[in-house]
């Protein structure tokens, strides 16, 4: 069985939320994306990431199938407006079946795993990123480094040619739970605060989810918030 708790908020900064989410035991579905653009951009290139993946899973399609046509989908939508403003989402999507869980995931929207403690499945598509693999900078200098938001890989941006949906898969066991969340939470609320509330077995994963979008708001709210937590009982 999937208990899970799902949530977005604007944050304090922004006056839109280019963020959204989907959320369906009975598909065994759950993504997160984050827009970018602008309004008119962000918020449709997520809404059309999302209503595309959906559509495709539900056509019989697999979840790396899915995010390929949504990218091109967002590609070919983009091509119709000549605008100097880009029109791109990330995506972290999860999907349950009786074989197991797969996840993928383009740009830095995050996807973590707690079973005794907090694992980060997915890895950013991004330049700060791609310098500590390099060795050039360090985790610590990673968190406040300038272009931190800087995507190397986004849906609707990146050409389909040149596009690398990251994947991973695994086992399902009782007890373990996965997360999924935008920037905005990651900014906020270091791995140790996630791991302290989503291992808060005393809590509901919706409960453990409101906390995550409160501690995120505590921790200054500087981005549009979005986190899904399923846990398998």
């Amino acid at each position: 069985m999937i208990e899970f708790g799902h949530g977005t908020h604007v944050g304090l900064r922004r006056t839109r939320n280019e963020d959204t989410y989907y959320a369906d035991a009975s598909l065994g579905l759950f993504l997160v994306a984050d827009g970018m653009g602008g309004h008119q951009h962000g918020e449709v290139a997520s809404a059309l990431a999302r209503d595309t993946i959906v559509g495709a899973i539900r056509n019989g399609k697999s979840l790396a199938e899915a995010v390929h046509v949504a990218a091109a989908r967002l590609l070919e939508h983009a091509q119709r407006y000549d605008d100097a403003l880009p029109m791109g989402t990330t995506v972290a999507a999860i999907r349950f079946s009786e074989q197991g869980y797969e996840v993928a995931w383009v740009g830095d929207s995050r996807i973590y795993q707690w079973k005794n403690g907090l694992h980060q499945i997915s890895h950013d598509h991004s330049l700060v990123q791609q310098l500590v693999e390099a060795g050039a900078i360090d985790e610590a200098q990673a968190k406040r480094h300038p272009q931190r938001n800087i995507l190397t890989q986004a849906l609707g941006i990146t050409a389909l040619d040149q596009l690398h949906i990251s994947m991973a898969k695994g086992q399902l066991e009782v007890g373990i739970s996965f997360l999924l969340c935008s920037d905005g939470l990651t900014e906020e609320v270091d791995d140790a605060g996630i791991a302290r509330i989503i291992g808060r077995t005393d809590l509901a994963a919706q409960e453990c989810l409101d906390h995550l979008l409160l501690a995120a708001l505590e921790g200054g709210g500087s981005d549009n918030i979005t986190a899904i937590l399923a846990r398998i009982h």
